[in-house]
């Protein structure tokens, strides 16, 4: 449906990108040691130096428009609340008390179980894998060390569970980068994306259950207090129900704050101190997504994204082609950088021009993206998620890619939900007007 060619030269700046960043970690064996920051700014400046036919000033403002697009900013402004609040709720203790709730719980029996669901669960409250890791490796270690679990299921495992809520939580990157680039809302997206992984989760701990079978777990659940729990609960449900992002995120820190205040975790001092620091954590993705946005709108320009989409829509005929290609797009970039927000964002655009040309629904078009992005990442061995957990249990993380059932039945899921046009759904309701929806 793409009949234009474009200039495939205009992609140049999106090759040095990749390249930079993928060249630097196959040389130096770490993927995060080349800044990615750096990596953008110097696709940047090639982007700028090239049409010589246009002035550097007016270059200049062409990326300024796109680094500023309204998208860009509602993505910017969940980013900052979502870290303001994933921040203040674990200082608060919100994630200690809900492992130390589920471990009480837990049938000894069902712990490699019980760890995939408490990392689900956290993972889907604070909306960062990584934070799950930080948070669970050190427990799944203790499981492994205290039964005849090896050590590379137990990783695996914790790995899986932080990517189930990577994927759907509401204030995880990927999917508010999803929901942006799709125009679409999160509930509706969330709902779409539940239904296609939740055999992925359930087969997953079918597994687990039957390869682990007869170990007892010896790892003891320390205190907790559900009312801390409560921020997490709420940001859920008010997700669920259909509330502003920004009402959710905004009531999710300060209830955090209340209770927080109330039971001597915070002083009023610390409490902001956490605010802040939360959002200081969400600097470079948020960086990143200005810079990457003034990139992305200076190669449409040039054709480069009519390049591009003429290139990856060649060969399809229909909506189901469609949604192969956007899988295919956002796996082989999140390959290349190893990061799946990244990948989001930039193939989130592509997509949205693809589904768009061939019928198919932003809710199953943002759920792809984050799908397909979230499986990969949790199998690529050089991941952060891979590189954490190896660290933290002393293995290689080679190891852990035979045991990453949820990632694999993820993608498995995925591209079954593909075939079979699964979920059936009508057509989404065109989004409201107002900007502050996501």
């Amino acid at each position: 449906m793409f009949n234009e060619k474009g200039n495939l030269l205009a992609l140049l700046p999106l090759v040095i990108f990749v390249a930079l960043f993928l060249g630097a970690g196959i040389i130096s064996g770490d993927f995060y040691a080349f800044p990615v920051l750096v990596s953008i700014i110097i696709a940047a400046v090639a982007a700028l130096l090239m049409n010589r036919k246009e002035s550097l000033n007016a270059k200049v403002e062409r990326f300024a428009k796109g680094a500023g697009h309204p998208d860009i900013m509602i993505m910017v402004f969940i980013f900052l609340l979502a870290g303001a609040f994933s921040g203040v709720a674990e200082k608060m203790g919100a994630v200690d008390s809900t492992v130390n709730l589920a471990l009480s719980v837990l049938p000894e029996n069902l712990i490699i179980v019980g760890l995939f669901i408490i990392a689900a669960f956290v993972s889907l409250s604070m909306g960062t894998s990584m934070g799950t890791i930080a948070a669970l490796a050190p427990i799944g270690v203790g499981i492994s060390n205290g039964t005849d679990i090896s050590m590379p299921i137990a990783m695996a495992t914790v790995i899986g569970g932080a990517m189930f809520g990577d994927n759907l939580s509401f204030i995880s990157d990927t999917t508010i980068a999803a929901v942006r680039t799709q125009k679409t809302e999160m509930k509706d997206k969330f709902k779409v994306n539940f239904f296609i992984v939740l055999p992925a989760a359930i087969l997953t701990m079918v597994i687990l259950f039957f390869i682990t079978a007869g170990n007892q777990s010896a790892v003891e659940a320390g205190t907790y207090d559900w009312v801390k729990i409560l921020p997490y609960l709420g940001v859920i449900i008010g997700a669920l129900a259909g509330l502003n992002v920004f009402v959710v995120l905004f009531g999710g820190i300060v209830l955090s704050g209340i209770i927080g205040l109330a039971d001597g975790s915070f002083t009023l001092s610390s409490y902001f101190g956490s605010v802040a620091d939360g959002m200081t954590g969400m600097a470079e993705i948020v960086i990143l997504s200005v810079l990457i946005g003034g990139v992305v709108e200076l190669i449409r320009y040039n054709g480069g994204i009519q390049a591009l989409l003429y290139l990856a829509t060649r060969k399809i005929r229909s909506p189901k082609g469609a949604q192969l290609a956007t899988a295919g797009l956002v796996s082989s970039t999140n390959l290349c950088t190893a990061n799946n927000t990244i990948s989001i964002i930039i193939a989130g655009p592509l997509a949205k021009e693809i589904g768009d040309n061939y019928g198919v629904d932003a809710r199953k078009s943002a759920s792809i993206l984050d799908i397909f992005s979230c499986s990969v990442q949790g199998l690529i061995p050089y991941g952060a998620q891979a590189l954490l957990v190896a660290e933290t249990a002393g293995i290689s993380p080679l190891s852990i890619i035979p045991y990453a059932f949820y990632p694999i039945l993820t993608a498995v899921c995925g591209l079954a939900a593909i075939r079979f046009a699964l979920p059936k759904f009508t057509r989404a309701k065109a989004p409201k007007a107002s900007t502050a929806r996501s």
